[in-house]
This record gives C-alpha cells, sequence and structure tokens, in this order.
C-alpha cells in the first residue's frame, strides 16, 4: 500500500505541469463557454430557449425512452471520446488535437451551466447540481486524467524516437497505458450509471418544474 502511494506521488512530482496545465486549460474552456453566454443577443437567448421547451416537452411525454437505452447512449459516447484520447496519445501529431478536445468540453460545460442559470435562475442553478454535475464530477476528472496520460504517452513516444540518452521499455508503457485507460472507463461506466439514474429522474422533476 504504502509503495503504491510513493508511486503515485512520484508520478505526480514527475508530471504535475501537466496536470496544471490540462486543468487550467478546462477551466479556461468552462469560462469561455459562460462569455458566450453573456456575448449572446436577447433575440439568440430567446430562439435557443424556445428549442429547450420543446426538448423537455418531448422528453416528458416521450415513453419509449429506457434506462438501458440512456446507459448504453451514454456508455458509448465515454467509450468514443475515451478511445479517441488514447489513440490520439500513440500520436506525436495528436497532442494539439487533445488540448481542443479538452477546452471545448469545457467550453460545452460552461455555456450548458450558464445558460440555465442566465435563462432560468434558481431552476436553472437547481438544473445544474441535479441534472449536469453528479456524473460530471466522475466524467470531468476522468476526461482530465486521460487527457494527462495520454499527453504523458505521447511525450515519452517522443523522447524514446529523439534522445539516444532516453531508454525505456516503450512496450511496457504501452501496456500500463492500456490498463489505465481500462481503469479508466469503468469511471466512465460510474458517470453513465450516475447519469441514467440519477440525472435522468433529475431532469423530470426539474423539467417539469422548468415548463410551469
Amino acid at each position: 500500500m504504502l509503495k503504491k502511494r510513493n508511486h503515485i506521488v512520484a508520478h505526480l512530482n514527475q508530471h504535475y505541469t501537466i496536470y496544471i496545465f490540462t486543468i487550467i486549460l478546462f477551466l479556461t474552456g468552462i469560462i469561455f463557454g459562460a462569455i458566450i453566454v453573456n456575448s449572446m443577443s436577447f433575440i439568440q437567448k430567446q430562439d435557443l430557449f424556445f428549442y429547450l421547451e420543446r426538448f423537455f416537452q418531448n422528453f416528458l411525454v416521450e415513453d419509449g425512452v429506457t434506462r438501458k437505452a440512456l446507459f448504453q447512449n451514454a456508455m458509448l459516447y465515454h467509450i468514443q471520446f475515451l478511445a479517441l484520447l488514447f489513440f490520439l496519445g500513440l500520436a506525436v501529431i495528436g497532442l494539439p488535437i487533445i488540448w481542443v478536445l479538452l477546452f471545448v468540453k469545457g467550453v460545452a460545460i460552461g455555456f450548458t451551466v450558464g445558460y440555465f442559470v442566465n435563462q432560468l435562475g434558481w431552476k436553472g442553478l437547481l438544473f445544474s447540481f441535479s441534472a449536469i454535475a453528479p456524473q460530471n464530477l466522475i466524467v470531468i476528472p476522468v476526461y482530465i486524467m486521460a487527457s494527462v496520460f495520454a499527453m504523458i504517452f505521447s511525450f515519452t513516444l517522443i523522447q524514446s524516437i529523439f534522445s539516444k540518452r532516453y531508454k525505456l521499455p516503450v512496450l511496457q508503457v504501452f501496456y500500463r497505458y492500456i490498463a489505465l485507460f481500462v481503469l479508466l472507463i469503468i469511471g466512465a461506466s460510474v458517470a453513465a450509471v450516475l447519469e441514467t439514474v440519477v440525472s435522468f429522474e433529475s431532469m423530470k422533476l426539474i423539467s417539469e418544474q422548468i415548463l410551469k
């Protein structure tokens, strides 16, 4: 147990700059998403709210949606996103794309939460906490760690290719890379369960309040 903890501490000490950069990039995306909301005109906000009302109405009357289908869709999305980060980490040229994906993910969350709060006030805040926050409390760390692992592996490949002094068994690192992403997929499955159960039920209750 102590050995594992020491290994984690050593890993964080070695790669803390990558973690800080990744977190700052994601937070910058969230702030940028909130700024976009504030820069929208009144007509643009009302047009978007019209489509949201239609969505909530259809959501409440839709009887064919099952928890199984919701879980499968959420899980498929998480696996696809993590797989994309995984393969981008295998390519040296994938680094900028990883940064863009993480930034865009932050923008999406910042815009979504910012828009609901801006348009609905306390109802929007309640919706964000109950329907958006639960799964994202797990998904966001999973995506951040996936981005970090992909960047670390990519940097490792660069060092092994261009540095003659840097000798590291790439195959061993690759197996570890796969194992880490398998663990992240398991974490994403927990988020998918929360999205299916907690967020789905919360969304039903709050949708009724929003449409009143």
